[in-house]
C-alpha cells in the first residue's frame, strides 16, 4: 500500500488539516467489511456483514457529521478448542463521515447483515433558486413572460 507524506499540506494550507486526516484514515484495514449504496440521488445505504453478532449487540450513534457504529460481543463462556477460525467476532468501532445535511432515517438487522438507511435533506435556504433580473426599474415582467413561454 502506498503512504503519502501530507505534512507540507499541514504547513501550507490552514482548515485543511481535517481533509489530510481523512485522507490518511483511509489507508486503515476496515473490519467489519461493509458496503456503501448510492440508491438515489439524495438517499445512501451502508451494508455491513456482522457475522455473529445480534442485534443487542451492535450500537448506532450520529453526533454532529459523525456516523458511530460500534459491536461489543458478549464473552462466550464455554471453552473451545479452534483447529481453525477465521470467524473474527471481536468488538469493533467503525466511524463514517457524513456529508453536510445527511441524515440516518432506519436501521435494520437481518440475518447478520446490518443495514442504515440514509437521506440528505437540504434546508430549503441552502437550495438554489433561481434570481430573476429586472431592468433599471425594477420590472421583471419580461422575465415572467419567457418563463410562462417555456413551461
Amino acid at each position: 500500500m502506498r503512504t503519502f507524506d501530507l505534512t507540507p499540506l499541514y504547513r501550507s494550507a490552514i482548515g485543511f488539516d481535517r481533509l489530510a486526516n481523512l485522507l490518511e484514515q483511509r489507508g486503515e484495514p476496515s473490519y467489519p467489511p461493509y458496503n456503501i449504496e448510492l440508491v438515489s440521488e439524495d438517499q445512501y445505504r451502508i451494508v455491513m456483514a456482522l457475522a455473529g453478532f445480534t442485534r443487542d449487540e451492535v450500537e448506532i450513534v450520529t453526533e454532529r457529521d459523525t456516523l458511530h457504529v460500534t459491536g461489543r460481543k458478549q464473552k462466550d463462556e464455554t471453552q473451545r478448542t479452534f483447529l481453525h477460525r477465521g470467524i473474527a467476532a471481536r468488538d469493533f468501532e467503525q466511524r463514517f463521515q457524513l456529508a453536510n445535511h445527511v441524515k440516518v432515517t432506519a436501521a435494520s438487522f437481518d440475518n447478520g447483515m446490518l443495514t442504515i438507511e440514509l437521506v440528505r435533506e437540504v434546508p430549503e435556504a441552502f437550495k438554489p433558486r433561481k434570481i430573476a433580473i429586472g431592468d433599471a426599474n425594477g420590472n421583471t415582467s419580461n422575465v415572467q413572460t419567457l418563463e410562462q413561454r417555456a413551461a
